[in-house]
């Protein structure tokens, strides 16, 4: 017998209160692009399980159950994550970058009310597929003016009414933590144009030196061949820089709306780049500088602008899986959820990694918190 849609939202508030791309492809849609990432971006050797010591000794009240909202559609016991049973078949489409993402956006929406900025598709492989990207971005809408690209709608294919943004989707529930899970929630914003690039969807050999590449600092090595570096490492990617381990950059803020016109800074972008095969070195006809009045005159004032812009962003996770997982796989993504969007440092077994708090530098957040008024 099914049990109406409105006892679920009814039991899950109850509960509550109770306890107090190195390739950019376009998808065949219109005015829809998917950054799709093929470099190692996640990060593996920080990957550790949580430290003992970043846990609260207290007692904690007992968990609520998981709540099922259909037969293999169900809301994990933290309520930070939805779990949808597939197919074997189903399932492994999204392996092999075949995957049904509206199928899975449709069905977030037959339970869930359109209150997510964000809906992020996880699978649970234990190794990275072969061939397949470490994360892909597909953009729902534009509705920001003066990054480069037309404002455009395309949410309802989803089945969102207008809030969607992204869906993203990465095959291992660890690049959470280790990225590229900060790369592709920046793809929202950016690079669709705001400075010419080498690199389709990056940065490319540009100065940005930020979540989607670039280097930082450049030295001239003489006789058109220049040299990037990274944190004051030698060498640069021009699709990614280590995963969730570098913050948003300067022009990635702007992008945001987190930081106004005037702490824009110059941004140098290479001639016809090409890489020299040596680490960090590249070749390039000439270096052109853009200014922030040049960026800005290009593609108008950033609308809606600094101070007005979105700072407090909501997401819905949907864990892909053919059957049961193991609950240590479910302690583990809850921690790294909750470290994610902690407003502040995350853990310490975090190592040098970055959360959504501290890549914007304090400015923005991110919440997976499902609360019974999200549910339909």
């Amino acid at each position: 017998m099914n049990t109406p849609k409105s006892y679920f939202a009814f039991t899950l508030f109850f509960m509550l209160s109770v306890l107090v791309i190195s390739c950019s492809t376009e998808e065949v849609m219109p005015d829809t692009e998917a950054e799709n990432e093929m470099t190692d971006t996640s990060g593996e050797n920080n990957e550790n399980t949580d430290d003992p010591d970043d846990s609260d000794s207290s007692e904690e009240p007992e968990a609520p159950s998981t709540l099922t909202l259909e037969d293999g559609f169900t809301i994990d016991e933290a309520y930070q994550f939805t779990n949808l049973i597939l197919s074997e078949s189903e399932y492994n489409k999204f392996l092999v970058d075949e995957g049904d993402m509206r199928m899975v956006t449709n069905k977030v929406y037959e339970y869930f009310n359109d209150d997510f900025d964000f809906i992020i598709i996880l699978n649970v492989e234990d190794s990275q597929p072969n061939n397949l990207y470490y994360g892909l971005s597909t953009p729902a809408q534009n509705d920001i003016e003066g990054l480069g690209r037309d404002i455009w709608d395309n949410t309802a294919a989803f089945g969102s009414s207008g809030k969607l943004k992204t869906v993203i989707h990465m095959p291992r529930a660890e690049y959470i933590r280790n990225g590229p899970f900060l790369h592709e929630i920046q793809h929202y914003w950016t690079n669709h144009g705001i400075i010419p690039t080498a690199a389709g969807g990056h940065w490319g050999y540009s100065n940005v030196g930020g979540q989607l590449g670039g280097f930082e600092e450049i030295e001239d090595l003489g006789n058109g061949r220049y040299r990037g570096s990274v944190g004051g490492e030698v060498g640069f990617g021009t699709v990614a820089n280590g995963g969730n381990s570098v913050p948003y950059a300067n022009l990635e803020l702007y992008a945001m709306g987190l930081i106004g016109p005037d702490e824009l800074e110059s941004v140098i972008v290479a001639e016809n780049p090409a890489s020299t095969g040596e680490f960090g070195v590249f070749t390039a006809d000439a270096l052109t500088t853009y200014t922030a009045s040049n960026i800005i005159a290009e593609h108008g004032d950033r609308v809606p602008s600094y101070g007005n812009a979105q700072t407090e962003f909501k997401a819905l996770v949907v864990v892909l899986s053919t059957g049961a997982v193991p609950q240590d796989t479910w302690d583990t993504l809850n921690s790294n959820l909750e470290n994610f969007a902690k407003q502040g440092n995350p853990a310490s077994s975090w190592g040098n990694l970055y959360n959504f708090w501290t890549a914007t530098g304090g400015r923005a957040s991110f919440s997976f918190e499902i609360v019974g008024g999200n549910i339909k």
